[in-house]
């Protein structure tokens, strides 16, 4: 039995893929039930998420259900650092396949992706070829740093062909005949799809952002550059269109892709929602400034309530989803801020604050106020990080 994780654009047709060629398929997404459940009896249990942080925590729900000898194929996009952390979480008894994909909703249907598959496969090889070309490229984390990399080529020449259109807009330049000598060059087939972008999502911009800073590592400039425009499009509401749209955003406001000075939004899917008075966090050009995070739940419910540990995992948990969310760690925060409704709770809340903030810690503040906006709130935390 196959148990798949993640019924988004790409989980749904790769899941009904397996159906047909004869598997035995459980599926689960967020508000179907545990976790945990959904894994039981699995063979094999497949992961096709969002990014890291949701995967490492629907994995952590999994793992009372996992029996022994089975095997996880994560085929997010999620980087190598976050497999092998993946591979720390999970039992030694449970094999870990890292499998991520090139191609997007139409080659899911039709079974023609190519899994880029890094570990040890003797016992998903055959599953895996249900959804297209496997290319096995060596130990755990090779597949994941493939798909980095190449993630790394594309998206930023995307961004660049949506530069070059817009160029030639403001230039006089013919758009179709741009598109045709460009057709004629190695950029061809990018550049047919940005000179047309997709009515229909087939890869979210938002996803095409979060994939390129996975790649953006220290010394790199297009990748950066390419991620800022991608997150001034965020935020100005293309993140679930097609990422050719990057070529709309670019052409209604051509000087939006100085980032440098400007303020962008970031409301990670992977938290729970603000009320939306405020976002969660800001970035200005290589800085984030982090919006003070409470113990709230998907339903904006208090969790933890007089439970000062409960109240500062959830928190902590959540600023190193943000902090994920913007190709960021705890290493990288430059000031922490708390408010406290008890400073005779300080012991709780620092042994949490330690798991987390490990080493020479930030720049600190802490003091304690008469009540925070919510009843039973004990603890609100605000951050400035200097991003990597």
């Amino acid at each position: 039995m196959i148990a798949f994780l993640g019924q988004g654009r790409m989980g749904v047709p790769m899941a009904r893929r397996l159906v047909e060629a004869g598997h035995q398929v459980k599926v689960w997404r967020r508000g179907l039930g545990a976790v945990s459940a959904a894994v039981e009896d699995a063979d094999v249990v497949i992961t096709m998420l969002r990014d890291g942080p949701a995967v490492e925590e629907v994995l952590t729900q999994a793992l009372p259900g996992l029996r022994e000898g089975a095997t996880v194929v994560e085929m997010s996009t999620i980087g190598p650092e976050a497999v092998l952390s993946l591979r720390e979480l999970l039992p030694s008894s449970v094999n870990l396949v890292d499998a991520p994909v090139l191609g997007s909703v139409g080659p899911a249907a039709d079974g023609t992706l190519t899994v880029l598959a890094g570990g040890d496969l003797s016992a998903c090889r055959s599953v895996l070829s249900v959804f297209g070309t496997v290319r096995e490229l060596g130990p755990l984390g090779a597949g994941a740093a493939m798909k980095v990399a190449v993630m790394g080529a594309l998206v930023p020449a995307q961004v660049l062909l949506a530069e070059t259109f817009a160029y030639g807009e403001a230039h006089g330049v013919d758009r179709q005949a741009l598109a045709e000598v460009l057709e004629e060059t190695p950029l061809g087939a990018l550049a047919a799809r940005v000179a047309a972008p997709a009515q229909e999502t087939r890869y979210a911009l938002g996803l095409a952002a979060k994939d390129v800073r996975l790649g953006a590592w220290e010394g790199t400039t297009m990748a950066r550059a390419a991620g800022a425009r991608l997150a001034a499009a965020e935020a100005a509401g293309y993140a679930d269109r097609d990422v050719t749209s990057i070529a709309t955003f670019v052409s209604a406001a051509p000087s939006s892709g100085d980032a440098g000075g400007r303020a962008v939004r970031v409301n990670p899917g992977s938290v729970p929602a603000t009320n939306g008075m405020y976002s969660h966090a800001v970035r200005v050009g290589d800085m984030l400034y982090v919006s003070g995070q409470a113990a709230f739940d998907e339903r904006g419910q208090l969790v933890g309530e007089g439970d000062m540990t409960t109240q500062a995992e959830v928190i902590f948990q959540n600023i190193g989803k943000i902090l994920a969310d913007q190709g960021a760690d705890f290493s990288d925060i430059a000031f922490i801020r708390t408010y406290m409704t008890d400073l005779d709770m300080r012991m709780e809340y620092g042994a949490v604050r330690r798991k987390y903030l490990t080493g020479t810690p930030p720049a600190s503040t802490t003091v304690e106020v008469s009540k925070l906006f919510m009843p039973g709130l004990l603890l609100e935390v605000d951050l400035i990080v200097a991003l990597p």
